[in-house]
């Protein structure tokens, strides 16, 4: 790695001295991506949103996961496998899941196609290329890929940096954590021509027993602009290897053993040493944008996104039968189960293209854009060693299954400004969704061919006046079910989800303050909803509930006291329930003989992991210029693990208090020298943001086994960062 960011360097350096010797480009019109334009909300859009500058990225971008960066926008819950922030992370936005939430990348669809979650880890370090990003909560606005079903987050990395630099970033922390990576970019060159690039390693122990992390990355963009075109491309790929933590720490060891992992611990003596997953992504995109005239611009993008990986598991005792094997006799024994070494393989292939025609004339502005992508996907798994090992030929595969996927969409966003005062805002949103699942691992003979056809219609008013703004706004969101759901079976197939938010909210703006407060209900018909139960890798099985809901205020403020002293803060207060829940529990008598299943109703309920209050807040002190104290907190109310609302089955509420100090030197030679010490839980606060629980009946009486995901006591971090 210290030879590669050596040998960048030279190459960057003179690329920047010649650079430094063109004129700079005269319109900077062209600077705002299309593309991300077509799908972030505006200033005045009638949604509740965050924006987050490369300023506020650079802030907190020591290594941790891009959820941690977000963890102090309003509604959100963040947690880590690994219990500190790097490696395998989740968050939650109003207590609504990954899989829930629409991600893109300049506006290309981010989310697996078939699981609709994001896994961050497979792009390490991707904040460091994130020139800005933007968090809606809600529906919000039409966006590209997966239906936003109450939360979206599109980060842009296609901002042109018309000036050279070249930045070099290292963090060390607790655990043996390390993130080194090298910036570097080009200006803009004879006039049109501009290079971005980073290099970047990521890795730690973790705080959980050998959730090892080691991450890689690479990007790449280099793109020709004029004053009416540019023309972009972006490579990047990331490299992850993580030792699974996935299980939990049970709760009769959560005191004694809060870092136990379950993972690997199949294997007699010591745990599996390569219980790990392994996983390689590479992204392909390649942007047009033109300006026809200053009212007309459109742009189309195209994209390629290759993934392939797998994870590694040690079983012990396995059923040959289940791997379609037969009994294997060796002349004077018959063996019928093996300790094995399994890998369970996804090798994938994501492509399409995103568009959008831009019209914007005094009072009136409309886009028509939409997206057409597909999805190939091979699961397969492979037995790499066997215990006995002449029962499994060589190379062999137990199950090999193809899935494929597409995805047409089309939006139009008319926006038109009424009188001085008065802003109103429609979106309608057509999508189509074709999805054949051929088998799965534990059902290969299950076929699953659906289509899917949804009308998302969105529609606000705004209203500004003297540093106040008001809005309203009303959307209605459908989503197809993930590939898990589907495994149910053929009679208990999972129908689609539908949303109805109504969102309302005020903000005022001072001159050395400002508050919001917003008010939101989300109804939901036909919500799947988790029960507590995972399979393999952790997902949890969902069912269809008719109806549920969430309610909530949100408040957020900033107030400066003087130059020296300002604060910032976000409170949210909701409701989150089910209406008539059924809850399903397995039965086994004193032996263990399985009965049938019992259940038990309940006619209202909590939502799981949905916290009734999130807060979070920083107090910042700027002693001298360039100097920043910043005490950071957040509170987290109880969440429940089920839907059952018993506190039996809950992780417990939590506060935390970190502190961050930072420090900028400028010069000549280095333009920029910044120092970041990062303290995390500085009163070492136990705490798990994250679990999971499942229920049974035992003999009569219910018992119940809860896994947490403990998160790291008091931690640092320290960055180094210098800019050439």
């Amino acid at each position: 790695m210290k030879k590669i960011f050596f040998c960048a360097l030279i190459c960057v350096s003179g690329n920047l001295l010649y650079a430094q010797s063109e004129k700079k480009f005269n319109d900077t019109s062209y600077l705002q991506p299309v593309e991300v334009q077509a799908v972030r909300a505006t200033d005045k859009a009638p949604f509740a949103k965050t924006d987050l500058t490369k300023k506020d990225i650079e802030k907190n971008n020591l290594g941790q996961d891009l959820p941690f960066l977000l963890n102090q926008t309003p509604g959100t819950v963040v947690n880590a496998d690994a219990g500190n922030g790097i490696g395998y992370t989740g968050i939650h936005i109003r207590g609504i899941d990954a899989t829930r939430i629409n991600v893109t990348l300049n506006s290309i669809p981010y989310n697996d196609a078939e699981s609709q979650g994001t896994f961050f880890v497979d792009l390490p370090d991707i904040s460091s290329s994130a020139n800005s990003i933007q968090v809606q909560r809600g529906v919000g606005t039409s966006s590209n890929g997966t239906g936003s079903f109450g939360g979206a987050i599109n980060l842009s990395t296609n901002e042109v940096n018309n000036i050279p630099y070249v930045a070099l970033n290292n963090s060390y922390g607790s655990f043996n954590t390390w993130k080194n990576n090298l910036q570097f970019g080009s200006g803009i060159m004879d006039n049109h021509f501009t290079i971005d690039g980073r290099l970047s390693g990521i890795s730690s122990d973790g705080y959980i027993d050998r959730a090892k992390t080691n991450l890689r990355s690479a990007f790449f963009s280099t793109a020709y602009v004029s004053a009416k075109n540019s023309l972009r491309l972006n490579i990047f790929s990331g490299k992850e290897k993580t030792y699974q933590a996935w299980d939990g720490v049970p709760e009769y060891l959560l005191d004694s053993m809060r870092t136990y992992n379950q993972n690997g611990t199949e294997k007699p003596g010591t745990p599996y040493e390569n219980e790990t997953d392994n996983y390689i992504q590479t992204h392909y995109q390649l942007f047009y944008n033109h300006k026809f005239n200053e009212d007309w611009k459109a742009n189309i993008a195209v994209f390629f996104t290759k993934g392939r990986g797998y994870y590694e598991e040690y079983r012990k005792d396995q059923a040959l039968a289940d791997y379609g094997l037969p009994d294997y006799n060796d002349g004077t024994t018959v063996y019928t189960n093996t300790d094995l070494v399994r890998r369970l393989w996804l090798d994938n292939n994501f492509y399409g293209t995103i568009f959008s025609l831009q019209y914007h004339k005094k009072q009136t502005q409309f886009i028509f854009g939409g997206g057409w992508n597909g999805y190939d996907g091979k699961h397969y798994g492979e037995i790499i060693w066997a215990k006995v090992q002449p029962a499994v030929p060589a190379g062999y595969h137990w199950y090999n299954l193809t899935a494929h996927k597409k995805d047409l969409s089309f939006y139009g966003k008319w926006t038109q400004q009424w009188m001085a005062h008065w802003q109103s805002f429609i979106d309608l949103q057509y999508r189509n969704v074709p999805y054949t699942i051929n088998g799965f691992r534990d059902n290969p003979t299950l076929i699953i061919t659906k289509n899917y056809s949804f009308f998302n219609p969105k529609m606000g008013l705004t209203y500004t006046h003297k540093g106040w703004q008001a809005y309203a706004s009303y959307a209605i969101a459908a989503k197809e079910p993930i590939r898990d759901d589907f495994e149910a079976g053929t009679t208990q197939q999972p129908k689609a989800e539908v949303l109805y938010d109504a969102e309302m909210g005020v903000e005022k703006k001072y001159t050395n303050a400002s508050f919001g407060i917003g008010f939101y209900y989300m109804k939901y018909h036909d919500q799947l909803i988790l029960t507590g139960k995972i399979n393999d890798v952790g997902a949890y099985t969902r069912t269809n509930v008719p109806n549920s809901y969430r309610a909530g205020i949100e408040l957020q403020g900033k107030y400066v006291f003087c130059k020296h002293v300002n604060l910032v803060a976000n409170a949210s207060f909701s409701e989150n329930k089910i209406k008539d829940f059924t809850e399903y529990l397995d039965e086994y008598d004193v032996n263990y003989n399985y009965l049938g299943q019992k259940t038990k109703f309940y006619p209202l309920t909590d939502i799981s992991f949905s916290p009734k209050i999130i807060a979070g807040g920083s107090i910042n002190i700027l002693p001298v210029k360039n100097a920043e104290i910043s005490l950071v907190s957040k509170y987290v109310d109880r969440q429940y693990l089920d839907n059952t609302s018993k506190r039996s089955r809950s992780l417990g509420a939590y506060y935390i208090q970190d502190v961050r100090l930072s420090y900028l030197l400028e010069g000549k030679t280095l333009k920029t020298t910044s120092i970041i010490v990062q303290f995390n839980n500085i009163f070492s606060r136990r705490y798990e943001p994250n679990g999971y629980s499942y229920s049974d009946i035992y003999n009569g009486g219910t018992e119940t086994f809860n896994n947490y995901f403990p998160m790291a006591p008091f931690n640092f971090m320290v960055g180094l960062n210098v800019r050439l």
